[in-house]
């Protein structure tokens, strides 16, 4: 068995590692602040979803120092290629709210002109790759990506997510082979929160975790206590410097807990025990992390209540200019479809647009 790294103890306290080289006060506090921004979404468009204003969403309740940890270890000129629990780590990379959720409503505020599912976030110009629900895929993506950055001599790690249930997928064995054989500047972080919708853990693998495969690959395997933010970036951080030395991929296993439901149509009460929801709860990540930062002196209570507030003012102002902004142009459907627009799309949008009133010009065509 792998040991598993921690640094916060549960009540918030420093165990024996030491805390990550280049995690100043003003980082600290922005780990948490993001935590905070995730849980707080995660609760509004969960209420959203169920009162029919989106369509769909999966939350990340209980992965919040998973997430956050590792997204924020990775530089911006990195790649990051996500899961379904990951749009936290688009946001910490600059992506504004006002985006995520005109993304979620599927309006014109939405980069994808509401072409993409709810909840399957993407962006290339913060190095993002959309959020996937396939299984497993994005691990040889992810793998891809590295080995061309590799072979073109980019100073380049890409960041592959992947839940537990994606390691038993043929993607996860052919992402690690190869990336090990070629030594492909890649960390592969999965987030072991054990479940995969309604299979647990248990009856995913015979292995002792996850971190322990990584031998048989020849790569390195870390496992972190994955709801404790510190060792999360240490982890990640470590990996990605070793990754960009050109020393090759490394294999993450994050332990961590899905609180909720694999997503907004899934009811995990058919199939887990309510007592192991409940003493999951009792680890929370970000009471963790609150309890550590003002041991340090960081937050305190008028601080901490600050940050809480204008994470939801910020949150309440996103959804209703979501709301309140009109639905995707009408030229969105024809355009991004060929770099050279074709007559016969061009002829398609007229007919379009003289059915939908938006006139009669035929050399009109907003490319």
């Amino acid at each position: 068995m792998v040991d598993v790294l921690q640094i916060l103890s549960p009540a918030g306290e420093v165990e024996a590692n030491e805390l990550p080289e280049g995690l100043g006060d003003e980082l600290l506090v922005k780990l948490y602040r993001q935590m905070v921004t995730v849980r707080t979404i995660d609760t509004r468009m969960l209420n959203l979803q169920r009162q029919g204003r989106i369509g769909f969403y999966g939350t990340c309740k209980g992965q919040e120092a998973a997430t956050v940890g590792s997204g924020a270890a990775v530089e911006m000129r990195d790649w990051v290629f996500p899961a379904l629990r990951e749009g936290g780590v688009l946001l910490l990379r600059g992506y504004s709210l006002e985006q995520y959720m005109g993304h979620l409503v599927g309006c014109s505020l939405d980069p994808a002109h509401g072409r993409q599912m709810p909840c399957h976030f993407g962006s290339g110009e913060h190095n993002f790759l959309t959020l996937s629900s396939v299984i497993g895929t994005q691990i040889l993506h992810a793998m891809g990506a590295a080995w061309a950055a590799k072979i073109k001599g980019d100073d380049t790690v890409t960041l592959g997510y992947m839940g537990d249930g994606a390691t038993s997928s043929t993607d996860f064995h052919a992402a690690l082979t190869i990336g090990a054989v070629h030594k492909v500047p890649c960390v592969f972080f999965c987030q072991n929160n054990q479940w995969a919708i309604s299979v647990p853990f248990s009856k995913q693998t015979a292995s002792d975790g996850i971190a322990v495969k990584a031998s048989a690959y020849g790569m390195p395997g870390i496992a972190v206590d994955g709801n404790d933010v510190l060792a999360v970036y240490k982890a990640t951080r470590e990996a990605v410097e070793r990754a960009r030395r050109g020393e090759g991929p490394t294999l993450i296993e994050a332990i961590t807990y899905r609180i909720e439901g694999h997503s907004s149509s899934d009811d995990a009460t058919r199939y887990r025990d309510s007592a192991e929801v409940e003493s999951w709860k009792q680890r929370d990540p970000i009471e963790r992390y609150r309890a550590y930062l003002k041991r340090r002196g960081l937050i305190g209570d008028e601080v901490d209540g600050e940050i809480h507030s204008s994470v939801k003012q910020r949150v309440d102002a996103a959804i209703k200019a979501a709301e309140a902004a009109p639905p995707p142009a009408l030229e969105t459907l024809f355009t991004d479809v060929y770099a050279v627009t074709t007559e016969s799309l061009k002829a398609q949008y007229r007919d379009v647009a003289t059915e939908d009133g938006g006139g009669t010009n035929e050399g009109a065509f907003p490319l």
